[in-house]
């Protein structure tokens, strides 16, 4: 990977030391340039603008495996996991498995199903942060529905161990339903190798695309399972008098889509497509180590489980003595141009692949 020509990709470099991308990553000039080239379009002869849907879902596929077909283009994850909650036919008694303190996005649409019967089983984490597939199985019966859980958890990023986690729901008859949008573009992730029947994310995050734009993949065997909620023009056959869905997972999109955003984020999926996403895991996992040992070294408090490098993605927590010290070090960090968020009162950190060690170093150097 040229680091230096990555790094001049991203404008951000040039004004401050941004690591808060799994927040929401930083607009880089391929995606501006090609968003740019369809305002133009748009501008001056908008009867010739670039198509936005249909380029989009092949790099999906090859970026996370599956058909292009299998995709659904969607806002949000939040939509892509609300279509699957809400597109099921619950009956009262069945029940959905959950980690306790996912995303909101993938606890909200499993909390409303309490109101159709259904049983929202909380799964408690381990002392360490760790999720345990074993905890999982004990919550898991013959009534369990779907199993969802985040790839990577957005509190402290620790990777879940999907393959595991989908035979615990396919062998009671389970669909594996998961939040990616903490994981797609960052750690290896594929649909049929991790045994995914629902992969729902976002593109603003590792995906380099912007708000607005996500995707919902669906497995061809679970359309049967899932049924549209919201069929607009997109979704069906052009027949006015019987309702004829389309023979892929476009059945589960709705009206137009922000098609500018969507034409430009076909320039982050092939960014990391070239890059490939092995060197970006690589690439994160060397920035985090050095993070995680100079966090250490000061005398701070790694909430991130790191014993096990297959259980790490590109976000690091850490806490000093007190939800109001970090508080005194996020203002600090951000006075000094130094981007991390807070989250539930702890310090996160997620470099990209287009961080460098210099950066990680004047982090831990202003933390003192």
């Amino acid at each position: 990977m040229d680091v230096a020509w990555v790094r001049r990709q991203f404008p951000v470099t040039e004004r401050m030391v941004f690591l808060n991308n799994a927040a929401e990553s930083p607009l880089n000039l391929p995606v501006r340039r090609r968003l740019d080239e369809y305002l133009d379009r748009a501008a001056w002869s908008p009867d010739k603008r670039p198509p936005a849907r249909h380029p989009i879902r092949p790099l999906l596929s090859r970026l996370l495996g599956g058909e292009s077909d299998d995709y659904a283009l969607v806002t949000s994850t939040g939509v892509g996991l609300g279509l699957a909650a809400a597109g099921y036919a619950w009956a009262p008694g069945d029940n959905v498995v959950v980690p306790a303190e996912e995303h909101w996005n993938n606890t909200f649409p499993w909390l409303a199903l309490r109101a159709r019967g259904v049983d929202v089983r909380l799964v408690q984490l381990e002392a360490d942060q760790r999720l345990d597939p074993a905890r999982v199985a004990a919550r898991v019966d013959g009534r369990t529905r779907m199993v969802a859980v985040a790839a990577v958890r957005h509190l402290t990023g620790f990777r879940s161990d999907l393959r595991r986690l989908a035979d615990i729901a396919h062998d009671r008859g389970a669909l594996f339903v998961v939040d990616g949008v903490q994981a797609a573009g960052v750690v290896p992730l594929n649909v049929e190798e991790d045994g995914i029947d629902v992969l729902a994310c976002a593109g603003f995050k590792w995906l380099l695309g912007m708000h607005g734009t996500g995707f919902v993949y669906v497995r061809k065997g679970v359309w049967d399972r899932i049924h549209p909620i919201l069929p607009g023009m997109f979704a069906a056959e052009d027949n006015l008098h019987e309702l004829r869905w389309l023979p892929n997972a476009q059945r589960y999109e709705t009206g137009s889509l922000a098609y500018a955003l969507f034409y430009a984020w076909t320039a982050g999926l092939e960014m990391i497509l070239d890059i490939g996403v092995p060197a970006i895991h690589a690439r994160v996992l060397g920035l985090t180590s050095r993070l995680i040992e100079g966090l250490r070294t000061r005398g701070l408090t790694v909430v991130t489980p790191a014993a096990h490098p297959e259980e790490r993605s590109a976000i690091v927590t850490f806490t000093a003595v007190s939800p109001d010290a970090n508080r005194a070090i996020h203002a600090r960090l951000s006075d000094m141009s130094i981007g991390i968020s807070l989250r539930a009162g702890q310090c996160r950190v997620s470099p990209a692949f287009y961080n460098n060690e210099e950066e990680i170093d004047r982090l831990l150097d202003a933390l003192g």
